[in-house]
């Protein structure tokens, strides 16, 4: 006989985890979910209705961990962003949308492929345009009602070398971008180890170097450089690279990119 199964949010609900479906949606969006030990992301997922349900780690204060890895870059690089009009692409659920409205932001457009992905809360607030079904490749700046002062790139399954030219049209002189560099999807096929992860530090310094390199060529200037707190699906380790809409391009960042690549594989790859 077929156990009795309920949705994931409901059951946190009833199981007293949360007093509303929206918090509890918040925190398995979050990865802070587990049933039977095995991590839940979805809040539609049904689940059987004994299954063992713990909630470890604190509050995300975002609608996904997602939001963690633009904080870290706001932080570090001390970005400002009250009153300023953003783009988040590949906003998924809204983790970097919802980050850059906390740091005032007073307009995000967010921009995915897919559909019904971002989150109730964000999608309902007049600050907000939803952009789903939107490749950003065709984005032009008509789309648009006004130009863009900041952006944030977190896109897979696609180089950055096709997506940054694309915003670039769509900032200000002077805007800024945080993009996320991930090696598992700018490296060479035959670089790319089992389940599409990269653990070579050498192939993760060239992959950077690649795609600040292509930054510069076609007008951004290097504005700094670290690793995201979070590593990508499969566990690979990703690099938030800080840049701004100027010629004025940087001399040497090989030194740069070396600290942060070994920086990141002794705190990341435990």
């Amino acid at each position: 006989m077929a156990e009795d199964k309920e949705r994931i949010d409901q059951l946190l609900v009833k199981r007293g985890f949360f007093d509303s479906r929206e918090k509890a949606q918040k925190n398995i969006m979050a990865g802070l979910v587990f049933v039977n030990n095995k991590r839940i992301d979805k809040p539609g997922e049904k689940v059987p209705i004994q299954s063992n349900i713990e909630v470890k780690g604190e509050a995300i204060p975002y609608v996904s961990r997602g939001g963690l890895k633009l904080e870290k870059a706001i932080n570090e690089f001390s970005i400002d962003l009250k009153d300023k009009t953003a783009m988040d692409v590949g906003a998924s659920t809204g983790g970097f949308t919802d980050c850059m409205l906390k740091n005032g932001a007073k307009l995000v457009y967010a921009v995915d492929v897919g559909y019904g992905q971002l989150a109730w809360e964000l999608r309902t607030n007049p600050k907000v345009v939803c952009m789903e079904r939107t490749n950003i490749r065709y984005v032009k700046p008509e789309n648009i009602d006004t130009k863009i002062d900041f952006a944030s790139i977190d896109v897979s399954f696609i180089s950055l070398k096709l997506v940054l030219p694309v915003v670039k049209q769509l900032l200000n002189p002077l805007g800024e971008i945080v993009c996320l560099i991930k090696p598992q999807f700018e490296a060479g096929r035959e670089k790319v180890g089992k389940k599409g992860v990269v653990r070579d530090a050498a192939v993760h310094k060239e992959v950077i170097s690649k795609i600040l390199d292509f930054a510069m060529d076609i007008g951004f200037k290097i504005k700094g450089l670290t690793f995201s707190p979070i590593k990508g699906p499969e566990g690979n380790i990703e690099y938030l690279a800080y840049l701004i809409n100027d010629d004025d391009a940087e001399g040497n960042i090989e030194g740069l990119i070396e600290d942060i690549v070994e920086k990141s594989h002794k705190l990341l790859e435990k």
